[in-house]
């Protein structure tokens, strides 16, 4: 059965279905660079780098082309006359609408950005074992120019970063991540300092220090995927620097996970979070593959996904206690060790340089970080040279520590090789995971029992009706509105943290 004829049901309308039919060709042009990007993060060799880069960005301009084509700009013309279209329909000319500002930008710029985003990504993987900044900072600069470029051509209201966190997010502002942040950071900063006074969560563990077997850390990442549910079938997990995921269809999407060699729980909680990433794009509509719909709605709805099943379920009592004996099968140094140790081991509090390391109460202020340096490198008020000492002086500011160097500092992420507007999608993220934690429990009695029984099934099927089989139908506000008459409210997210770390249901209360 062909992508068009699943579809019909949906899409009704001929002029939809006649640029549905020629949006297949930007549709394999994107899958191409899909794995490209995947290979190139993978089993490509290193020396490949030049040659790859080209690729990449050929594929990107052969885009445009196509996207620009007088064709496909009438077809697209067309649909944009359409009267009484349905959700799905809209669906598409406005996520089309949305890619046709992109793609309205000069060639040269979207052939150098692609082709600095794969030769930074390079450059930034030598600086980050060299710690040296020196080496990457050169890349940067022109990605700091380009984005700027970028952020000018594409057009924005109010501050410049609006046209880049647009891409990411659509419809979030500056303004918008200002207040969230203004309102979050202060009330974190005070559940800090309770859960540093307290110490319950704060206690060190051996275990951080344990050299474990890579085998036996894969055999325990193999389990949780069982658990998870996956479809091997349509899913697959490989090794990285830095975890992934790449969606890159409904049948076919991908992770990443990293062996260390010490402190198992970050590789076992960087499957579980790529891991939710696979289950929104596995759990998608089927009937929208091959659309421009076919994805989340958003980075920070995709965002709140992982952190759901990493933290909110993942490091939960009643998962810690489900998969206790499978650990301990697999790790031989956990018998001397309680079902209570692992789960406070798992939720330690630590300010910490490293974000993917970091614990849930700590993570936002890696992002307010993150973003308050984007945000000045956008409008021109500081400069890549500026970023290791501004980078340590704001971990200190927030978090009270220092790092050692600037590979736990500036360099520590991958992203800024591939541009900017993309960090605050992570605390959206955390934001949304409180607030689908809140409703589930409201229309799920059973909530904690299942997961204590290691049974996700029907949290999924929740999450498939209420998020995932929308796919890129809505913006990711309309989603929230529709699916829970709620917005990025940041007051869920402290709630949780509050009532989690220091045992706290005071002061403000969810709505059911």
């Amino acid at each position: 059965m062909s992508a068009i004829s699943k579809t019909v049901g949906k899409f009704e309308n001929n002029t939809i279905k006649t640029l549905l039919e020629k949006y297949k060709t930007l549709y394999a042009l994107n899958y191409a660079n899909d794995v490209l990007d995947w290979d190139t993060q993978v089993y490509m060799p290193k020396a490949g780098i030049v040659e790859r880069g080209t690729a990449n960005a050929q594929i990107s301009l052969l885009y445009q082309k196509f996207f620009m084509s007088d064709d496909f700009r009438r077809a697209l013309d067309e649909a944009n006359k359409q009267k009484d279209l349905n959700d799905y329909e809209n669906g598409v000319v406005r996520a089309l609408n949305r890619q046709m500002k992109v793609m309205s930008l000069p060639p040269k710029l979207i052939e150098e950005e692609a082709m600095m985003a794969t030769e930074g990504f390079v450059a930034w993987e030598k600086a980050k074992k060299n710690s040296d900044f020196n080496k990457f900072k050169p890349y940067l600069e022109r990605i700091i120019e380009i984005n700027r470029e970028k952020a000018e051509k594409l057009g924005y209201e109010g501050h410049p970063y609006n046209a880049l966190v647009d891409l990411n997010e659509e419809g979030i502002t500056v303004n918008d991540l200002d207040a969230i942040f203004s309102q979050m950071i202060p009330k974190l900063k005070a559940i800090l300092k309770s859960v540093t006074d307290s110490g319950i969560f704060t206690k060190e563990y051996k275990l951080a220090e344990i050299a474990y077997d890579k085998e036996a850390a894969k055999s325990a990442n193999e389990e949780i995927l069982k658990i998870m549910g996956f479809d091997m079938a349509r899913f697959r997990m490989d090794v990285s620097t830095h975890p992934f995921t790449m969606p890159i269809s409904v049948n076919d999407t991908r992770i990443t996970t990293r062996y260390e060699g010490i402190n198992f729980k970050n590789t076992l909680f960087s499957t579980i979070h790529e891991g939710g990433h696979a289950i929104y794009q596995l759990q998608g509509d089927p009937d929208l593959t091959i659309t421009p719909i076919n994805d989340g709605a958003s980075l920070g709805l995709h965002e709140s996904q992982s952190r759901f099943f990493e933290n909110i379920i993942g490091r939960s009592r009643e998962f810690v206690h489900a998969i206790t004996p499978m650990l301990r099968s697999k790790f031989y140094f956990l018998k001397d060790y309680s079902e209570e140790d692992l789960y406070y081991y798992f939720n330690q509090v630590k300010p910490g340089c490293i974000r993917v390391d970091a614990d849930e109460l700590t993570y936002n202020f890696h992002i307010v970080l993150r973003y308050e340096l984007e945000k000045q490198l956008i409008e021109g008020k500081i400069n890549a040279n500026e970023l290791p000492e501004l980078w340590d002086s704001k971990m200190e500011e927030y978090l009270g520590i220092r790092p050692r160097n600037d590979g736990e500092g500036v360099l520590q992420d991958v992203h800024w090789s591939s541009g900017f507007g993309y960090f605050p999608t992570y605390s959206l993220g955390n934001i949304a995971a409180a607030l689908i934690l809140y409703k589930v429990r409201a229309e799920n009695s059973n909530f904690d029992s299942e997961i204590r029984a290691a049974n996700l099934t029907p949290i999924k099927e929740w999450l498939k009706e209420k998020i995932h089989r929308f796919d890129g139908v809505y913006t990711p506000k309309e989603l929230l509105r529709r699916s829970f008459n709620e917005g990025y409210n940041p007051e869920y997210l402290i709630s949780y943290l509050r009532e989690k770390f220091t045992m706290s249901s005071e002061s403000w209360k969810p709505r059911a």
